[in-house]
């Protein structure tokens, strides 16, 4: 059994031709919604700090707290800090707009799905931050054991202390919006589009890189808890099997919409279509220029009849 028969299915054929000046539109509008829901999403700090501690306990209970050790040597080691707080502060806003691109360019069969894909797991994950706000670990108390290594090497970054916004502006964005980690979620589709449809060998290893190293960033520099990056994962699991029925809904709406503006465009009824015969100007089915012309009496047809237009 070849490998693809096994991996998860994002292939849809387009019901119409694809538009980037509809796609852009439509791709700004998602983001738009998720960034100001993000935004105003924002929860008690204190139940946001009881999420994270909770956490991080449960990690402890089952031994997966990765991110102390990591953190510990990203904070000691700057030639990994510095390029780690570079890769989660850009990257996602450049890999995931490009990797769209070229499915719309090069692989336009499944981009809709893709892209349905992508966000439908990007609104699943405003519900978690909404649900669920979560004190990341560098926002934990020092006793925590945690550096905000962006923070740290801010001086090398345009990031201020406050998260991966540009400095001063740390105010216009959601501190704790942690769970889930997106970034590890984008990162994750990213990987997949890219080791199923990419032809050269470079390709599907940035698609197994991509989201591992990802994942380890997102923990190195204590913005997220592993558990983080498991709901980001689970997320577009989510996502990937809601993308069908979406897709159908999507359908569904764009055919109404369009039986909706055809019904409205298509030609008047043919009982307005009759001669219309008004000071004296009649015209006939046909004509789109009355033609002056009167009609005639009944003397002046000799048998009573109206004479035929002339």
């Amino acid at each position: 059994m070849s490998q693809t028969d096994h991996a998860p299915r994002t292939e849809a054929t387009p019901h119409v031709r694809l538009r980037w000046w509809t796609e852009l539109p439509l791709i700004l509008l998602v983001y738009g919604a998720y960034s100001a829901g993000r935004l105003l999403a924002r929860g008690d700090v204190g139940t946001a700090v009881d999420h994270g501690l909770a956490i991080l306990r449960a990690e402890k209970v089952v031994h997966l707290n990765l991110e102390h050790p990591l953190n510990r040597l990203f904070t000691r080691e700057p030639w990994l800090g510095v390029p780690a707080d570079f890769w989660y502060a850009s990257l996602h806003y450049v890999v995931t707009p490009a990797v769209l691109i070229w499915l719309f360019r090069r692989r336009a069969h499944i981009y809709r799905a893709a892209r349905t894909w992508l966000m439908t797991s990007t609104l699943i994950g405003l519900v978690g931050f909404t649900m669920l706000p979560t004190c990341p670990p560098r926002l934990l108390s020092a006793g925590h054991g945690f550096v905000d290594t962006m923070a740290q090497y801010s001086s090398y970054g345009w990031w201020g202390g406050a998260a991966s916004a540009p400095k001063g502006l740390g105010g216009m964005t959601n501190q704790y919006a942690a769970m889930p980690s997106l970034h590890v979620g984008w990162a994750l589709w990213c990987g997949v589009m890219l080791w199923r449809h990419g032809r050269t060998p470079y390709a599907k290893a940035a698609g197994l890189a991509y989201p591992l190293i990802t994942t380890l960033v997102v923990m190195g520099t204590a913005n997220h808890y592993f558990f983080d990056a498991l709901a980001g994962a689970a997320v577009m699991g989510a996502g990937l099997l809601l993308t069908a029925p979406v897709t159908r809904l999507a359908a569904r709406i764009r055919d109404r919409a369009s039986a909706v503006l055809a019904t409205g465009s298509r030609a008047v009824p043919s009982a307005t279509r009759s001669p219309i015969v008004s000071g004296e100007c009649q015209t006939s089915p046909g004509e789109r220029i009355p033609r002056q012309r009167k009609a005639a009496t009944s003397h002046e047809s000799g048998d009573g009849a109206a004479a035929p237009a002339r």
